[in-house]
């Protein structure tokens, strides 16, 4: 008999996203499947779009809100799936994403491989999708999937896995403290218990940009901060546990830079911590620099409104990007329905 995959879906006050969401999940080629959305204490329709699509395939559970690690676990506890494909509620499915990677797998594997696929963002218009290679677009062991990722600045968009049971076993629940980061603490630990990642090309999966308003936006939170820092000490301890050689302490000295801005100079206790850590590691952290763009903005208005202008702006730039890609997409939608675009003619690399 075919696996049995459970699609999870945590959705909080997602409305406008959710009915596409779920098309996408149902839409699945895959024959044999079951989807949990669970409401996290929505305050919109969300629960109501979602019922809608009510079946034998199709379950919804509302709960009070306890934040994305919470709807996750609740989700993972009611699913009987061997295989778990957690899903975001504004992203979409590939129609043959599942069916795909479940091909690769060969008689000999065991449930221990963990598989990927290609990811693309995008706002409203999937056909303009762009998939760009990274180097962590390959078959890999857990010790160069996170080498690669440390030191490159990259990551894996959590809904291009598709997880074993046994895996998700081996690593644990939803961290419910984080507020930041979960998919990526979440899914270091499931990448610690496979034993190599199969990567899955020409299909995959669309992340939709929805603003400042979405999970994976800092802004000035200290919760999130916070939270990203524990994710980040995860992912080095993870790498370090590994493999403990110069290569390895230079990525994680190259991860704490990349991310240093996020914490300096608004939080000097994190940014001591974060010092502390690179000289455990035999490096150390150099002063944000700003672009040369904002640089001039300095002397004239401070460090500070410098850098809030150089995280501001591109904000804004790319909500212009968003507004008028809806304006395109409902002009188009009035004259014809929207299709996913062929990933093998839209994949770039």
């Amino acid at each position: 008999m075919k696996p049995l995959v459970s699609i999870l879906i945590g959705a909080y006050n997602a409305q406008d996203w959710i009915g596409y969401t779920l098309e996408s999940a149902v839409a699945q080629t895959w024959p044999r499947k079951e989807i949990i959305v669970v409401d996290d204490g929505s305050t919109d329709e969300t629960a109501q779009i979602a019922r809608r699509f009510g079946s034998k395939e199709v379950k919804v559970i509302s709960t009070k809100n306890g934040g994305l690690s919470a709807a996750q676990n609740v989700a993972y506890r009611q699913s009987q799936g061997d295989y778990l494909q957690f899903l975001d509620a504004d992203d979409l499915l590939a129609p043959d994403k599942i069916e795909r990677q479940l091909a690769a797998l060969t008689p000999s594997d065991g449930g221990r491989i963990l598989l990927s696929s290609p990811w693309a963002p995008f706002f409203y218009r999937t056909r303009h999708a762009s998939f760009v290679r990274n180097s962590v677009w390959e078959d890999l062991t857990p010790l160069e999937w996170l080498l690669r990722k440390l030191g490159e600045n990259l990551h894996m968009q959590n809904a291009t896995w598709l997880v074993s049971r046994e895996l998700a076993e081996a690593a644990g629940p939803w961290d419910e403290a984080l507020h930041y980061d979960q998919d990526g603490d979440y899914f270091t630990r499931v990448l610690m218990a496979c034993e190599r990642t199969r990567f899955v090309p020409e299909t995959g999966i669309f992340y939709r940009m929805t603003g400042m308003n979405r999970i994976s936006y800092i802004g000035n939170s200290d919760t999130k901060k916070e939270s990203l820092l524990r994710s980040m000490k995860l992912h080095i301890n993870c790498l370090l546990s590994l493999e403990d050689s110069e290569r390895t302490r230079r990525a994680c000295v190259t991860y704490l830079q990349n991310w240093y801005h996020n914490f300096y100079p608004d939080r000097p206790d994190l940014v001591e911590e974060m010092q502390k850590m690179a000289r455990e590691l035999r490096g150390q952290l150099e002063e944000p620099r700003l672009r040369r763009k904002y640089a001039w903005m300095e002397p004239i208005f401070g460090w500070k409104a410098a850098k809030s202008a150089q995280s501001a702006l591109p904000q804004f730039k790319v909500s212009c990007l968003r507004h008028w890609d809806r304006a395109m997409y409902l002009l188009e939608s009035k004259a014809a329905p929207q299709h996913m675009p062929s990933l093998t003619s839209s994949s770039n690399g």
